[in-house]
Parts: C-alpha cells; sequence; structure tokens
C-alpha cells in the first residue's frame, strides 16, 4: 500500500493500527470519565493495549521497570476502562476510566497536583489538588 493510502487508513479509517514508536510504545492519557479531569499519563506496549481492551481494566508498560503491569495490581487503586479512544494518526491512546483511588504512585488522586507559573527564573511549581490519598511507603514496600 503506498504510504499517503497507509496514512489516509490510519486518519479515517475504521480499523485499529495503533502506531507505537521505536521502543514500540504508546502514550497513553487517563482522564476521570465523570470529571474529565486528567489523572496521568504512560505508555503501553502491544500487549498492556490488548490487554486493556480485553478487560476493561488499565494496562501500562513500564519504561523504568521494562514490565507490563496492571493499574492497582500492587496498591488496589484500579481503573476501570469506560472508553478508549484513540488520536488523528494512532499514536495516542485516551483512557476514560473510572478511578477507584489515587492514580498517582505518590498516593495522590492525580499525577498532575502541581501548577507551573511564570516567575523571573522560569517555572515556579506550588502545589494543588496535593492531599495524598495514601502513604506509598507503606503501599509500595519492597
Amino acid at each position: 500500500m503506498p504510504p499517503s493510502a497507509d496514512i489516509n487508513d490510519r486518519e479515517e479509517g475504521l480499523t485499529l493500527k495503533p502506531n507505537f514508536d521505536a521502543s514500540g510504545l504508546i502514550t497513553c492519557v487517563a482522564t476521570d470519565a465523570a470529571g474529565g479531569e486528567v489523572l496521568m499519563v504512560a505508555h503501553m506496549n502491544d500487549e498492556a493495549l490488548r490487554r486493556t481492551i480485553a478487560s476493561g481494566e488499565a494496562w501500562y508498560f513500564s519504561r523504568s521497570r521494562k514490565a507490563l503491569w496492571r493499574k492497582g495490581e500492587t496498591s488496589g487503586h484500579t481503573q476501570r476502562v469506560v472508553e478508549i479512544r484513540i488520536d488523528c494518526d494512532q499514536d495516542v491512546v485516551w483512557l476514560r476510566i473510572e478511578q477507584k483511588g489515587a492514580a498517582c504512585h505518590t498516593g495522590r488522586r492525580s499525577c498532575f497536583y502541581r501548577k507551573v507559573t511564570g516567575s523571573e527564573g522560569g517555572g515556579q511549581l506550588s502545589f494543588v489538588d496535593a492531599e495524598r490519598l495514601f502513604d506509598p511507603k507503606a503501599v509500595y514496600r519492597k
């Protein structure tokens, strides 16, 4: 198939053709299905995406651990998938989820608990919605 036909099929067709990067990963954004809040951004490999589709639970690939993981398998803070969407060129997955507990490994509901504001030296961080729902040291004992 010529490149232009493949691009058209990926952008306008109805066949799922995830556009994984050179490492075999695709970025995934997880948002709260009810309120739309961005809860986390992670990565999926082919197996994580397939398991997510099949199970209705969020699966990801950890770049640091180089391992597949189901959200909540250690913490119990799970993500039930309400809807899966993929962007126009199929290189980003969007999960609309029902979050049980916290999405962030720091114990917070969302991984986006700091706001960036401008300052003379560049960006300055401040906490917003930063209440911890659990103690990560107690949950992720090694």
